[in-house]
């Protein structure tokens, strides 16, 4: 009998195990170094701790229980995804949107006083924050469909898209307009209702760690999980060239907007394909990158 008629040998027991638990563990401790940070008034260095601490877990789990072998190996896109990450997510965020979006709030109104907007301040925080997540969720749903619908933002969003591997690294590789656009109408409904800016912050730093879990490279089992959130499996199709597989599953931290608005795609028939990208020809440089989606105007829907 030839090597590829044997059966698939059984996987080990702690294998298994770490599979399962890998996700909603490494969620939950992460939100747990949060809350810890929360509470002795130091949440932006105890946010960096969890999130230094989630980087080196799922690195380590890609080397031992890679999803896909392959995506293991080098691209020659390590410089320009850090390149990305540090000007959508550091500058874009810290800078530009909340530095933007606050300022002329406060102009309107304080954000300071009870009786701004009609966001429910005497809820309990956890329960604000899981509003916060189900609100901010509409917007970053519409502001990544609306990427893969309208062709002159497809073009920055393209950026994303372009990689052949998905791994911790390009978690964050996104243009800087393609990235503003995305916070801004998620974080804008925020506004609009009054959260205060805990709730702002908790809500960054959990979209910050589920984004990281999307990209990994790991291999995980979901079950019903990815039923309610955007899970590495999920995000693994909406990588797909394939575009009824991939134009799906737009959801940042949860799948509900693509449940009610039909874009929800999972099936258990074979495994979310390993040759991902897009059909256009994207320039392996950061710079050529960034100038890419001005070129003269063409089709480039995906």
């Amino acid at each position: 009998m030839s090597d590829s008629t044997l059966p698939a040998a059984p996987a080990h027991p702690l294998r298994t195990a770490v599979s399962w638990l890998a996700w909603p563990g490494l969620l939950a401790i992460c939100t747990a170094i949060m809350a810890y940070g929360f509470s002795i008034d130091m949440p932006a260095l105890f946010f960096n701790i969890a999130y230094l601490i989630l980087a080196l877990c799922l690195y380590a789990l890609e080397q031992v229980m890679p999803h896909e072998r392959v995506w293991n190996e080098n691209d020659g896109q390590t410089f320009a995804n850090i390149a990305h990450t540090l000007t959508s997510k550091g500058v874009v965020q810290t800078f530009v949107v909340f530095a933007a979006v606050i300022g002329l709030t406060t102009y309107v109104t304080p954000l300071s006083e009870p009786s701004h907007g009609i966001w429910p301040r005497s809820w309990p925080l956890w329960s604000q924050v899981l509003l916060a997540v189900l609100a901010a969720e509409f917007g970053f749903y519409w502001a990544h469909r609306i990427a893969h619908e309208w062709p002159w933002l497809w073009r920055f969003h393209a950026v994303h898209h372009s990689v052949v591997r998905l791994w911790i690294v390009n978690t964050g590789r996104f243009h800087f307009i393609d990235s503003f656009k995305s916070i801004l109408i998620g974080i804008a409904i925020l506004f609009s209702l009054g959260a205060p800016m805990e709730v702002l912050v908790w809500l960054s730093a959990i979209t910050a760690f589920i984004g990281m879990l999307t990209h990994c490279n790991v291999d995980m089992r979901f079950g019903p999980l990815s039923l309610v959130f955007n899970t590495p499996e999920l995000h693994r199709w909406h990588h797909s060239r394939d575009l009824r597989e991939g134009n799906k599953n737009y959801g940042e931290n949860l799948v509900l907007w693509d449940q009610i608005f039909g874009t929800f795609y999972n099936t258990r028939e074979r495994r979310p394909p390993a040759d991902i990208g897009i059909s256009e020809a994207m320039p392996a440089g950061f710079i050529q990158q960034l100038v890419w989606p001005f070129r003269p105007s063409r089709d480039k829907a995906n």
